[in-house]
């Protein structure tokens, strides 16, 4: 009897244990926090563009980085367009990026930008296809 109430006990208290954790930060309640992974395979190049490092971005072409040249099978252009990074996108151009090149999939710069419902890039690729 004993230990059935010592068991019911223990197991009671266990049961009505809770842990309160408190979080304590300087952030404001809206701040938004970006985490990146760069993609295994990927250029150092086409990870800027992901990551929106512009100005790494203008060095790196600055120093000869081929604006054209495929990671993974897209351009660094396709990348830009594929996810909105339309600043990034506008240095391509000027620096020679060709918005015919498909990806090796067959997709267009401008079907990536529709299928990743980017309309800003979108936008510029259809402004420059113009000039091509």
């Amino acid at each position: 009897m004993k230990k059935t109430i010592t068991i019911a006990v223990m197991a009671i208290a266990l049961m009505s244990t809770t842990v309160q954790a408190k979080t304590s930060s300087n952030l404001p309640s809206d701040a938004k926090i970006e985490t990146y992974k760069p993609i295994a395979g990927l250029s150092i190049f086409c990870n800027a563009i992901l990551k929106g490092e512009i100005e790494t971005v203008k060095s790196m072409i600055a120093l000869g980085e081929n604006v054209n040249e495929k990671s993974l099978g897209m351009t660094p252009a396709i990348f830009a367009a594929r996810y909105n990074k339309v600043e990034i996108l506008k240095v391509l151009i000027a620096n020679g990026a060709d918005l015919t090149v498909k990806c090796d999939k067959g997709f267009s710069i401008k079907k990536h930008a529709e299928m990743s419902n980017a309309k800003e890039a979108l936008i510029v690729i259809n402004e420059n296809w113009k000039k091509k």
